[in-house]
């Protein structure tokens, strides 16, 4: 179902639930009023006849003229059920009466007020008033049916209620051309994402669109903006990826076709197969840190972060990078002068401390020492080696930049992986040269 109809659909029910419920109103509020007014018409016409002189009603039985007798033409918008009275003796002797209906009022020799009754041979509901003279000598009553009262109030509500039920028909036909007009701009806006390319970020225009829908539009801009992001970050993998393995592969390609080359020469096959195992190695680790660095950019981490406590990581990591440490003929040790708590992503920090240490075990000489020293909001890695150029330091952490004249194999993507892990937690990466000489990466929080 349309829109535009559902509006549609729901603004008439609520209209009619409304003019149903204002119509009640208005005939309950309208009865209330009418009985009140007639009531108090009924009683001072009834008291008016108390005032009649006495004379008048010592005679014999009388009634007044009827109204069709004195009027036969002309006679208005009278109705004979508006009023009817008569007056009694205490006995219950009609002694006069309006002519009319009131020659048909039943004696009532004990209620005084208000009452309902009927008249005789009449099946019709009257409103009664009785009143005694103070001498107690006559009995008045004066009457009206009730069909009236409820036919003046269906009157005065039709009055009231009728027009504005002639006019909905109008209203209906103005509000649906609003609501087409006021809908125009969705419509507009479906036309633009209908003829929208895949890989278009341009924002949507939002300037004649309602406020309602305006945080739709928003949204659905940081939709596109983040889809942009995501196909640059994929295509920017895919290029890093084929530009940064074409090297390692044809060095493979190089070894494989020298140990294919050394038939009888064991040593040539022995150097040829290690530099294969070396590439191997080096190959390796290009893809995983590129598919690390491509997670860390692809997804955001933050709702997966935890109570993390960082001398455990420390610990773990130093442990797990002992070995290679052995191997380099590298000290390894840490300092935990703190034992702090972050919210942040277990798997990811872990990932960041090993880059850390696996940097400087690999670019550290022989014979040199690592420390990896954690405060209460600083960690620390630090090394005695040669350090590296202070015109170097700005571009560290760049993607697949590595120093000039580096002789130790690597992709240029370690510090690149701490930087980025670093900035999802919030931290602040700081590479220096230490003042003895090596170097250190702090990281604070």
């Amino acid at each position: 179902m349309s829109l535009l109809l559902r509006l549609m659909s729901g603004f008439i029910l609520l209209t009619l639930i409304c003019w149903g419920s204002a119509s009640l109103s208005a005939w309950y509020q309208t009865r209330k009023n009418i009985n009140e007014l007639f009531d108090t018409q009924q009683m001072l016409f009834a008291k008016r006849l108390l005032a009649l002189d006495d004379t008048l009603l010592n005679g014999d039985a009388a009634a007044l003229p009827e109204s069709k007798a004195l009027l036969r033409h002309h006679r208005g918008q009278q109705d004979d059920d508006v009023l009817a009275f008569a007056i009694f003796t205490r006995d219950g002797k009609m002694l006069l009466n309006d002519g009319d209906h009131g020659k048909a009022l039943v004696f009532d020799p004990d209620h005084n007020g208000f009452t309902d009754g009927e008249l005789r041979d009449d099946d019709d509901r009257w409103r009664l008033l009785w009143l005694t003279s103070p001498d107690q000598r006559v009995r008045i009553v004066v009457g009206q049916e009730w069909e009236y009262r409820d036919d003046m109030t269906a009157q005065l509500v039709k009055s009231s209620v009728l027009p504005w039920l002639f006019a909905l028909p109008l209203m209906l036909l103005l509000l649906s051309g609003l609501i087409a007009y006021e809908l125009l701009p969705l419509k507009q806006l479906a036309r633009q994402l209908s003829q929208r390319a895949p890989d278009d970020a341009t924002p949507l225009l939002i300037s004649r669109l309602p406020k309602e829908v305006r945080p739709l539009v928003k949204a659905l801009n940081g939709l596109f903006s983040r889809i942009t992001l995501m196909l640059q970050r994929e295509r920017r993998f895919i290029s890093d990826a084929a530009h940064e393995l074409r090297s390692p592969l044809a060095a493979l390609r190089v070894q494989s076709e020298v140990v294919q080359l050394a038939d009888d020469d064991d040593a040539m096959r022995r150097h040829a197969l290690q530099q294969l195992d070396i590439g191997i190695a080096r190959a390796t680790r290009l893809v995983d840190q590129l598919l690390a660095l491509s997670r860390i950019e692809a997804d955001d981490k933050r709702k997966l972060f935890q109570p993390v406590a960082l001398s455990e990581l420390v610990q773990d990591a130093v442990t797990q990078q002992a070995v290679s440490a052995s191997q380099a003929e590298v000290t390894l040790r840490s300092h935990a002068e703190a034992k702090p708590v972050m919210n942040g992503h277990p798997l990811l920090l872990s990932l960041m401390i090993r880059n850390l240490l696996e940097n400087a075990i690999r670019y550290t000489p022989p014979g040199s020492r690592v420390d990896i020293t954690l405060r209460a909001h600083v960690l620390l890695v630090e090394d005695n080696g040669p350090g590296i150029d202070e015109n170097d330091l700005e571009r560290l952490g760049e993607r697949f930049w590595r120093p000039p004249g580096q002789e130790k194999s690597g992709s240029g993507l370690g510090l690149s992986i701490v930087r980025h892990i670093a900035q999802l937690h919030g931290m602040q990466v700081q590479f220096s040269n230490r003042s003895g000489g090596g170097f250190c990466v702090a990281l604070r929080w």
